[in-house]
């Protein structure tokens, strides 16, 4: 791996999709790191999530949509009116969001 800063951003925007799916990754609570035994998990459609910083702060809400183009998680609940009037969701990144409790469905996944 290179150190030089261009070099990594190339690597990062330029990521297949099975590496981007570990890069939109967020912390874990501290009782889902007891639980589970690890720091941080990548996010996923369905996991319940607490926004830690920025307008939307200490929001709850569910994933909706995870956009692995833009690295960024859609929260329900977290939206922004347009000038036409149209509620739209806003994107998060991943790393501003703390997982409370995991989407169940996968047992590879626990």
């Amino acid at each position: 791996m290179s150190s030089q800063p261009r070099k990594q951003r190339k690597r990062h925007f330029n990521a297949p999709l099975h590496r981007r799916q570990k890069m939109v990754s967020a912390p874990l609570s501290k009782e889902l790191r007891k639980e589970l035994g690890v720091r941080s998990l990548p996010v996923r459609k369905g996991d319940r999530v607490i926004i830690l910083r920025g307008k939307f702060r200490g929001r709850e809400g569910t994933v909706a949509r995870v956009s692995l183009k833009r690295f960024r998680v859609y929260v329900e609940g977290v939206t922004q009116k347009r000038s036409d009037g149209r509620e739209v969701m806003v994107p998060i990144h991943p790393s501003k969001v703390m997982i409370i409790d995991i989407e169940r469905g996968d047992s590879r996944r626990l």
